[in-house]
């Protein structure tokens, strides 16, 4: 995914924080990446809620509007008793806020740029703003914007509460050693219900940046019982994944094989020639594809290359597709890369795949679950990014997981254990969801031909003659 990012530096937005409470801002639109002008402004941000603008100008300062109402371009003058003016600069160690004058209107909602009174933006669809203090809002010029009406960059996120802590955790979880042992036994023992395949195959795939890679090396590190890195992870904007990749699980150091091949593919990028090729997909899908096959975005893998495995059986394919979306990002989630996905999906449902959708980064999400890992299914912000992430891919809520893979520290716990193994042990169920239709299919067609067998024994035998020669 190309992944549009804040021009926002730490203090700017501690700083803008202060002013807005506990929430979590998510970047709707750029304009330096989705243009200067009124229509982009709305194409992005009408109807989204509680928004804060964020302008930059080059006399350093960093200043917009928050309302709690919604853009909709109905015409309206909108009165929001919640909105305000703000503007951050270096010089000043406080923000400066401007509450609205009373009796007067927020913004005017109109097909334009927004429009405080007091600022209106993106004028006449071009990089500048007007400022009229004393329109809806009272200020000084000088302390709001410096006299600099040209804009560098401008910005608009949405602001998202995190809620209170739900009374009830929404899925049941029991967070005990006892338990975690209980999830490790089943993992190890686990036994597919076809004979002649020994592991459950689960493919990975995600946007670049998700937590692929990741989510492998945090399961390894469970089954090993110490920090591992054998999976090649990073925070790049391009995917560090560049090879299809089979990794298998130990259970401990020189242990046995844990009944389960994690695969890893390259990130999906929303540009047609960047990241995995839905027929590379394919033919993963299909066990085509040999380990440590090197992706080329621009050329899917052909049959006849060396890459392709042309002889597979069902221990080769894949057995369950496990998408990756990492919770901090699911608003950023472009409508191209929605797009791919269903795709994606649309391909796997083809060849009856069993899905699940793992939300990374829960933590980094939510600070409620970053406190306690043990909140996530309490965090009414990570219940409400799950049933997003449900209804915009079309994934059912059941087969939405939350976890948290491990990235800065340095021993294991227990809770983020269960999790991350809680979810493995989804994904073998779903594999054997998979392996019962094959045994289905299988018997269908054996009683098919059982069947035309016994039509064909009871079929008379007409000895030379034709059927109108028979008296």
């Amino acid at each position: 995914m190309s992944v549009v990012t804040s021009s926002l530096s730490k203090d700017q937005q501690k700083k803008l924080l202060s002013l807005l409470g506990h929430v979590r801002l998510h970047l709707l639109y750029k304009a330096s990446v989705h243009d200067f002008t009124a229509a982009a402004f709305h194409n992005r941000c009408d109807k989204q809620g509680p928004t804060v603008i964020v302008a930059y100008n080059a006399a350093g300062f960093v200043f917009g509007a928050y309302t709690s109402k919604d853009y909709a371009q109905s015409g309206e003058a909108v009165k929001d008793g919640d909105a305000f003016l703000y503007s951050v600069n270096e010089k000043e160690n406080r923000p400066l806020r401007v509450a609205g004058i009373t009796g007067q209107c927020a913004f005017k909602d109109e097909a334009t740029g927004p429009n405080y009174g007091g600022l209106v933006f993106l004028h006449d669809d071009k990089p500048e703003f007007q400022s009229n203090p004393g329109t809806s809002f009272n200020f000084q010029a000088a302390a709001m914007h410096g006299g600099d009406l040209k804009l560098t960059e401008f910005e608009v996120y949405r602001v998202e509460g995190f809620g209170d802590l739900l009374p009830k955790p929404w899925r049941n979880i029991q967070w005990t050693a006892e338990r975690k042992q209980q999830l490790m036994n089943a993992i190890q023992n686990y036994k597919p219900d076809i004979k002649s395949v020994h592991q459950a195959r689960v493919l990975l795939v995600g946007p670049v940046g998700a937590g692929k890679s990741s989510f492998f090396n945090a399961i390894n590190s469970v089954f090993r019982g110490n920090m591992t890195s054998q999976a090649i992870a990073g925070t790049a904007d391009k995917s560090v994944t560049t090879q299809f990749r089979t990794y298998t699980i130990k259970a401990g150091k020189g242990g046995g094989a844990v009944p389960l091949i994690l695969c890893d593919t390259m990130g999906l990028e929303e540009k047609p020639d960047a990241g995995l090729d839905i027929e590379d997909l394919v033919n993963i899908y299909k066990g085509h594809v040999k380990d440590r096959y090197q992706f080329s975005p621009s050329t899917p893998l052909l049959a006849d290359a060396p890459g392709f495995k042309q002889q597979v059986t069902l221990n080769d394919s894949i057995h369950c597709v496990v998408y990756v979306v990492d919770t901090c990002k699911v608003s950023l989630l472009t409508q191209k890369m929605l797009d791919k996905f269903a795709s994606i999906r649309k391909k796997t449902n083809q060849l009856g795949l069993p899905q699940i959708l793992l939300m990374t980064k829960v933590d980094e999400a939510c600070p409620l679950v970053a406190e306690d890992i043990k909140n996530v299914y309490r965090s009414v912000y990570i219940q409400t990014k799950a049933r997003e992430l449900s209804e915009s891919l079309g994934i059912p809520l059941s087969c939405v997981l939350p976890v948290k893979n491990y990235s800065e520290e340095l021993d294991l716990d227990q809770e983020t254990d269960i999790l991350l193994l809680a979810a493995v042990q989804h994904m073998l169920n779903f594999a054997d969801s998979f392996f019962e239709n094959q045994v289905l299919e299988d018997q269908e067609t054996n009683d098919q031909l059982e069947l035309y067998r016994s039509s064909d024994h009871q079929r008379p035998v007409l000895s030379g003659k034709t059927k109108h020669q028979v008296a």
